[in-house]
């Protein structure tokens, strides 16, 4: 008898009082939800049996939850559980996660337990591509037409420098751009930048074929080539032991004088050192972050002070309608898990 939503990489065979069971399922909720967010939840899930953490236990979005024993009744998890837990817990059958990224989860004993059991783990990327995509769209416009100045004159002297600002000011067409870490947020940008007809190349660490632009893999001779050519490079690189520190001296050495360095991705996988070093030399034009290591970065950080960095509070994937599309997203996918078709945004 076939596992009721698992698609055909993953049959796990179940007794059919399970089955039965997971026509009604329970929902393990991790996440603390907004009251619009929460009704639509409510209102979605149907007959399934919710089940709530204790009082005051809930976590935001990007929380990570504590085991909670609660969750050993549960067929789905959809928040940030404790990866232990849902690792180490035989009737969870699906795990949704309330972000685009899953490094904590990403390890060979998590896959194995839950390729054992025949569970399955997705994702939220199809919530944070657009916002994500948009945050570095944004950047890029606002360093192409000197928009940083004009503010910082603005609040500053209010000197009207409209000869330097006019001069310094660029534009986007014809400009090569390499996204570094190419998957959904990738891809959204690859359509964005599509009426601006820059030229646009990707780097992962599996080439699928499918990506719609030039495509290298991680750490060869064209992604090498890609990066030392490239006018905007743009940092999507998940935190994992791989990535981490991955732009350094030598990385950012390597690429040409005068690009723009983006990073949306996580703030581990960059030398902050060597990147306040590099816009100090001039070697990069400028550096727009959304991350940085630490979070929140304190203070007195050179990050702060460094000529032409510009950070905004890991806020590129934040919009206001957040929680209800991430319920949308889990709602639409439980229909699938429930109806036996393969989910959407799964990691494995």
């Amino acid at each position: 008898m076939r596992a009721v939503g698992f698609d055909g990489e993953h049959r796990g065979m179940v007794e059919k009082a399970d089955l039965m069971n997971r026509k009604s399922p329970s929902i393990y909720v991790s996440a603390a939800l907004d009251a619009a967010a929460n009704d639509a939840f409510l209102a979605g899930v149907g007959d399934a049996h919710v089940i709530w953490p204790p009082a005051g236990a809930a976590v935001g979005v990007l929380g990570r939850g504590k085991p909670d024993p609660q969750m050993a009744s549960a067929d789905i998890v959809f928040g940030q559980p404790d990866v232990g837990q849902v690792a180490s817990t035989q009737r969870i059958a699906w795990v949704q996660l309330t972000s685009a990224g899953y490094t904590a989860y990403d390890r060979p004993d998590v896959r194995a337990a839950f390729q054992a059991r025949g569970a399955t783990l997705t994702k939220s990327s199809m919530v944070y591509d657009d916002p994500c995509a948009l945050h570095v769209l944004a950047f890029m416009c606002s360093h192409a037409r000197q928009l940083p100045g004009a503010f910082a004159d603005q609040s500053g002297a209010r000197e009207w420098p409209q000869t330097p600002l006019r001069a310094r000011s660029g534009l986007l067409r014809g400009e090569t751009v390499v996204i570094l870490g190419y998957g959904a947020i990738g891809r959204r940008l690859v359509q964005l930048l599509a009426p601006l007809h820059m030229r646009v190349s990707g780097i992962r660490r599996t080439v699928v074929g499918d990506e719609g632009v030039p495509t290298h893999a991680f750490e060869s001779t064209g992604a090498t080539q890609a990066l030392a050519e490239a006018d905007h490079v743009i940092n999507i690189l998940p935190a994992s032991e791989a990535t981490e520190g991955y732009f350094d001296e030598r990385s950012f050495g390597a690429l040409k004088r005068g690009a723009v360095f983006y990073n949306i991705g996580r703030g581990t996988t960059v030398d902050q050192q060597a990147l306040v070093s590099s816009l100090h030399t001039g070697h990069l034009a400028a550096a727009y972050l959304d991350v940085t290591q630490p979070e929140p970065l304190p203070p007195t950080h050179a990050l702060w002070t460094a000529p032409n960095c510009f950070i905004t509070p890991h806020t590129a994937g934040g919009h206001a309608t957040e929680l209800s599309r991430l319920v949308a997203h889990f709602l639409d996918n439980l229909h699938r898990f429930r109806a036996g078709s393969p989910l959407l945004d799964r990691v494995f």
